[in-house]
Formats: C-alpha cells, structure tokens, sequence
C-alpha cells in the first residue's frame, strides 16, 4: 500500500474537499473533475508540493481568472510543510491565514468561511442566496449599491444575474436611407405614382422620403487588466444582453489587443464568457491602452462607421504604456467617431481626480466620464448616455 493510499487513507476526503472549497468559490468543478483530481494524485505522488499543485491545478481549472483563486485556495489548504502528514490528517478547524502582503480574494474568503462553519470536507453546506420577495429591502438596497468588488462569489453570481436585465436603450439617428412617410424635403414620387395608378390616375395624397432611423454604432473596448478584474466579467454579461440587436464591435484589451466578436455572436451569455476566457490571454495582467489602440487601427480600422461610432471605453485608466503613445492614438480614435465615453468604476471613490498619467491622458480626450461600479449605475447608464450624446 503506497503512503496516503486513497482507497484506505484520507486523501481522496481532503482532495474532495479542497475542490468543493473552490466551487464555492466560483469555480466550475463537477463530480469528475473531482474524480479526476483524485486519479492524478495517486499518479503524481504527494512528495513534491509542486507538481500537486500542478496536477490539481490542470484538472480542476478550466479558466485563466481563476488561477489566483486557485493559488490562493492552495495555499491556504496546504501550507504544512509535512505535506504527507497533512495529506493524511483531517483537514484543520479553521484554514491558515494568508502569506501577509497578499490579500486573499473575497471569493477565497467566502469559501473558507463557509468551510470553517461546517468542518466537513465531505459533506459541506452550500448556501444559495436568491433575490425574491423573502430578501428584506435593505438586502436588496445594499445589492444595488454595492461595489462589485466587494461582493462576496455568491453575491457576485446573483448581481451578473440581476445585471443582464438591465436595459440600455442607446438614442437613434437619423440614417442615409429613406422610406415613404408624411414629412420629409423631398417628394417621394415613385410612391406618388404608384397611389395615383391605384386611383384611376388622381393624386390624393402627397408621400415624402424621411429618413430611416437608426441605432449608433458602437465601439466597446473592456479593460481585463488585474485591477478590472470583477468589472470586467460582469460588464460583459451585462453589455452581451444590454446592446443584443445594435450593431457592435467588442474589442479587450491588456498588454494587447483581443477581439471578442465571434463571442458575442453567441446568444447564450454563459457561452460567451467561456469563448472569450479561452480567447483572452492576458488576462489579469497590466494595462497598455495606447499600445493596443495602435493595433486596433492597423487591423480593424475599417470597423469604424464614419464619424456615427461610439466609442464606450470601460477601464480605471491605470495605464502602463508611454503618454505619448496613447496621447496619439486617442487623437486618431476621436477623429473618427462620434462620441468617446469612459466609464470608469473608480468614480465611486468621492473626491476622485484622474491625475495618474494614463487617467490624466485619458480625461483630456473623452467626451464624458461615467461611474459603472454597481447595479444603480448600470441602471443610470442610459440615461446619462443619452444626455452626453445630445450635448455633443
């Protein structure tokens, strides 16, 4: 029998736990992956504390965003030095403090929280919270004015929920093409002609061409560095249902340039999130704004629609790159679109000021700056669009 034998020993309850710890904590993990964990620690051995790590990581992540979560969680499961001996005891009371320096993510904490009020790796409670009529108003007030970075992983899962039901009715134009209707400059005379063959030859009524309206065209540019990290997933969700139907180009950027497109063409939001996490590859990363707008002219340029594209720029500005490049860059985007709005979450700071150099840049170009950082916001979205898209 080899040491922490799964069948005889502890280990397949530790690893069973360990894994429904990070389902707790958002991550998709089923009975197989489980399974499948525990097959490969029995293969991989429990000597170095590496190539666990390794083996769990490759069978129980299936997302780049989740990798800190999953580093996190490790380290707080596994932190004995005598890893056969932990391996072999029951998993402790209450999990080990995190490195100090290194802030444990909420979703890591919520599902340490709830490991430590159980103590059962086998059989764990997992609480679902639903917004209904039971929720107290307060519960529910809090729900729309919480940050989403400080939502706990249920919290989170029910607010992306809540926030693909927000509406966003973006204000129409007037389009080139026209249609018969009764104002208008001009005669429409081939509608005149064909009433007049229907009556016999008489003209009653004189139609005129009126423009088509039609929705603006927009540009969305989502920032995935590792300060937007939570932003970032959520304001997709919520963009994929809120803008279905208006012509869209979805661009995320990092340290480069990703499109997500093809994701977005996708009617299940679910669907999209996975494409666009196996697409992004930089996820969690630094921020080069300039840089990426700089690869976004040379090859897609020609997504702009005249001078009709607005532009919905969604990061916190912390940018990386030189001034000069994105000073550049962001003269050329103006110039060809209609409007550039950023909607940045730091606004829910009061008192903020985009003095950081990358801010600093950014707010000298856009056209209006919007808070985006909980579900009211979301809600005043339309609104506050539709008001700097007349005044501009």
């Amino acid at each position: 029998m080899l040491l922490g034998d799964a069948r005889t020993g502890k280990l397949s309850d530790n690893i069973t736990g360990f894994a429904r710890a990070l389902r707790r904590a958002g991550l998709p993990i089923d009975a197989s992956r489980i399974s499948l964990a525990i097959e490969s620690t029995q293969l991989v051995g429990i000597e170095r504390k590496g190539d666990l790590s390794a083996a769990l990581q490759a069978c129980l992540v299936s997302r780049q965003e989740d990798l800190v979560v999953f580093d996190q969680m490790f380290s707080a499961f596994f932190r004995d030095p005598e890893l056969t001996r932990q391996l072999l005891s029951q998993l402790l009371p209450k999990a080990p403090t995190a490195t100090p320096g290194v802030p444990r993510k909420s979703r890591v904490q919520e599902a340490l929280a709830a490991k430590n009020k159980n103590n059962d790796p086998v059989k764990p409670k997992e609480v679902e919270l639903k917004f209904d009529a039971a929720m107290s108003a307060s519960d529910r007030e809090r729900l729309q004015q919480a940050d989403f970075q400080s939502l706990s992983a249920s919290e989170f899962n029910l607010v992306e929920k809540l926030a693909r039901r927000v509406k966003l009715p973006l204000p129409q134009i007037q389009g080139r093409r026209t249609r018969a209707g009764g104002r208008g400059e001009r005669m429409h005379w081939a509608k005149t002609m064909q009433q007049a063959a229907r009556q016999d030859g008489d003209v009653l009524r004189l139609p005129r061409m009126q423009r088509k309206p039609q929705a603006l065209p927009l540009l969305i540019l989502v920032d995935i560095s590792g300060s937007m990290e939570r932003y970032a997933r959520l304001l997709l969700a919520f963009l994929h249902q809120a803008t279905r139907g208006t012509p869209r180009q979805v661009f995320a950027f990092g340290t480069g340039l990703t499109n997500l497109n093809p994701a977005f063409k996708l009617r299940d939001t679910d669907d999209m999130l996975a494409l666009s996490s196996r697409q992004i590859q930089d996820f969690a990363g630094g921020t080069q704004l300039g840089q990426s707008l700089a690869q976004f002219r040379a090859q897609h340029a020609k997504k702009l629609t005249g001078r009709r594209t607005v532009v919905l720029l969604i990061s916190d500005g912390l940018d990386t790159g030189t001034a000069e490049t994105l000073d550049s860059e962001l003269v050329w985007l103006k110039r060809h679109t209609r409007s550039l709005l950023w909607l940045n979450p730091l606004l829910r700071f009061e008192g903020y000021a985009p003095i950081a150099m990358g801010a600093s840049v950014l707010n000298k170009h856009v056209n209006g700056m919007l808070a985006i950082h909980n579900l009211s916001r979301l809600e005043e979205l339309a609104s506050a669009l539709s008001k700097l898209l007349k005044s501009h």
